[in-house]
């Protein structure tokens, strides 16, 4: 459950959060040179908020969003999903974990080019072992939620920008996934585009969906419930 009383950005000790952050730092080897791509980070992160990771390009929040998506290892520190250590499981245990609880949403939409929409938007549930018929019918259900029931078998490069997002958002919605990360979901957009897709976001957020979106735009972060600001390697929390 949200809690709207607690956002500073320590980890409150005997209170259940859906993420914890606990004092993450990521280091990288450059040669002889050790760089610290995120310094030190602790904050929090309840179910049902939409929650903006704001910072300029090399600020460590496209770190942070990879490291809270389970992609890359921090180098210290734990994150923590309903209270379990996902740096403490195996790779595949991890693999199993993203599955089923996260969805991304790619900068540059990473969509198959030569596969329909309705065959991109079914990719997430290719190792869930749902019958083909389910497969078809949950994709069909997102895209028509995301606006485009009627664009379910053309191919990416005949949508435009905002369409082919639309398609990466119903991608990883579709396998119900509680937790929703989004790398700079209107990073590519003109701006009447770029606040229809916020508007979705936002509606998506209304729904229950738990959102974690890294964007540098502050336009953006207006249509979020909190900012993480990262600056440094570090962050503060608003």
């Amino acid at each position: 459950m949200k809690d709207n009383t607690m956002h500073n950005s320590a980890v409150e000790p005997n209170v259940q959060h859906l993420i914890e952050i606990q004092d993450i730092g990521k280091d990288y080897q450059e040669g002889e040179t050790t760089v610290q791509a995120i310094k030190q980070m602790t904050f929090f992160i309840d179910d049902g908020e939409f929650v903006s990771i704001m910072g300029q390009s090399g600020s460590g929040k496209s770190t942070l969003l990879s490291i809270l998506g389970g992609l890359n290892h921090p180098s210290r520190g734990r994150i923590l999903l309903d209270s379990l250590d996902i740096y403490k499981l195996s790779s595949e245990q991890r693999a199993d974990l993203r599955s089923e609880y996260i969805g991304v949403i790619f900068q540059s939409f990473q969509l198959i080019p030569y596969l329909t929409v309705l065959e991109n938007v079914k990719l997430p549930m290719s190792i869930t072992g749902r019958k083909a018929r389910e497969q078809d019918t949950m994709a069909r259900d997102v895209l028509a939620r995301v606006g485009l029931a009627n664009k379910a078998d053309r191919l990416p490069d005949k949508l435009s920008g905002g369409e082919q997002e639309r398609v990466a958002i119903a991608r990883a919605i579709v396998n119900k996934p509680p937790i929703l990360l989004a790398d700079e979901p209107t990073g590519n957009l003109d701006s009447t585009t770029a606040e229809e897709i916020m508007n979705l976001l936002k509606q998506l957020n209304s729904d229950g969906q738990t959102i974690i979106m890294v964007t540098h735009n502050p336009e953006a972060c207006k249509h979020t419930s909190r900012i993480i600001q990262v600056k440094d390697g570090s962050c503060s929390v608003n």
